[in-house]
């Protein structure tokens, strides 16, 4: 025990030292965007809630809903006896916004990617991933045990050669990305990428957590791209769709295959039926107000317009600062004027680009954009 004791003390002194320790803070969501913090109501600008769906009156009623009539718990894993009704409606519903034959629903994005990688390639297999893909992307190719290698963000080029130089020496390959990377906010070229692959036979799967409900009329990034061909498209339902769990859209024959061969899936109690009814409930609104998913993207555009910056992609707007402790100092005194914009900091992002993250929503009143910009400004 006391060296135990002596290891994790010595790895939170050397965090302590590169103002990289995290402490969990307790926060009450009022709605959508204003939060109560240690004892402070501020504005936050940092949630995924892009849509304010987790709060909206119909999602929260078809979650009471489906607990009155299923629960709140699953009780088992999917192939036992947690697949709830429901849960064929809303892998419906996701199936018909993407495009798809069929859907696989998760508990969470970052199973979904786990399970998803490692059910498709292995061993003797080669995956090429963006150098800033989300950490759950990374984790699937290391357990899968195929060859993981990365390549330069957003460089077609660089994919391109790796692909020449290595495909034919591995039986399968994979190209995997984010659709809108979430530290960055920008895009990945889907057309380009699925272009690529078409020509090494390699499959291409986008991560689309923080494109769904905001980007692509509301069905995401692939549908920015209409020349675009995903056989693969991941997201969760945790940021724009309000609630929790994870999904794979793609043929009916690979859902099938992924329904019996994802460990995370088969070894995993299935989603609450309350996260299912929201679910359902905050997609029928997402495929029903174009005007709604428009608004997050139009508050980030209006939010780099006032500070000249590049217009931005998505919702995700980062303010790169560098040092991680001036990161800190900086979300520090936006919350002295009432903002919360949380530091973010390695290892979520590179080493040296510590920045603000400023997430914006449709609720967020278009004044106090501006007034935030206005503290940034230099």
């Amino acid at each position: 025990m006391q060296s135990l004791q002596s290891v994790a003390q010595a790895k939170l002194t050397a965090l302590e030292t590169d103002s990289l320790r995290r402490i969990l803070t307790p926060t009450h969501r009022l709605d959508g965007v204003w939060v109560v913090r240690d004892g402070r109501r501020l504005l936050s600008f940092s949630c995924n809630d892009y849509l304010g769906l987790s709060h909206h009156p119909a999602v929260k009623a078809a979650a009471v809903q489906a607990i009155e009539a299923y629960g709140a718990g699953a009780g088992a894993s999917r192939l036992v006896t947690g697949d709830t009704p429901l849960l064929t409606v809303l892998e419906d519903r996701l199936a018909r916004l993407k495009g798809t034959e069929a859907a696989c629903v998760f508990g969470s994005g970052y199973l979904a990617n786990t399970g998803i990688i490692p059910a498709l390639v292995g061993p003797g297999d080669l995956i090429l991933v963006d150098a800033l893909a989300h950490s759950c992307i990374w984790a699937g190719g290391k357990l899968s045990g195929a060859e993981v290698v990365r390549f330069h963000h957003n460089d077609m080029g660089h994919l391109n050669e790796l692909l020449r130089e290595r495909r034919g020496r591995f039986g399968r390959a994979l190209v995997a990305t984010d659709g809108v990377f979430s530290m960055d906010g920008d895009l990945a070229p889907l057309d380009l990428l699925s272009d690529i692959c078409a020509e090494h036979d390699a499959w291409l799967l986008s991560d689309d957590a923080h494109g769904i409900g905001v980007v692509g009329g509301g069905r995401g990034s692939t549908h920015c791209f209409p020349g675009s061909r995903v056989p693969l498209q991941m997201g969760t339902l945790s940021k724009a769709v309000g609630g929790y769990g994870g999904y794979l859209c793609a043929s009916r024959l690979v859902v099938d295959l992924i329904k019996n061969r994802a460990r995370t899936l088969i070894y995993s109690t299935g989603l609450p039926p309350a996260s299912v009814g929201a679910a359902i409930a905050a997609l029928d609104l997402i495929a029903a107000d174009p005007a709604l998913c428009a608004a997050p993207l139009a508050k980030a555009q209006a939010f780099t317009a006032a500070l000249g910056l590049a217009p931005a992609q998505s919702a995700i707007v980062p303010v790169v600062i560098g040092d991680a402790q001036a990161a800190l100092n900086a979300s520090r005194q936006l919350e002295e004027q009432g903002f919360l914009v949380v530091a973010i900091r390695p290892p979520t992002v590179p080493d040296g680009s510590a920045r603000l993250r400023v997430a914006f929503t449709a609720a967020h009143p278009d004044d106090e954009v501006a007034r935030l910009a206005a503290a940034i400004r230099p």
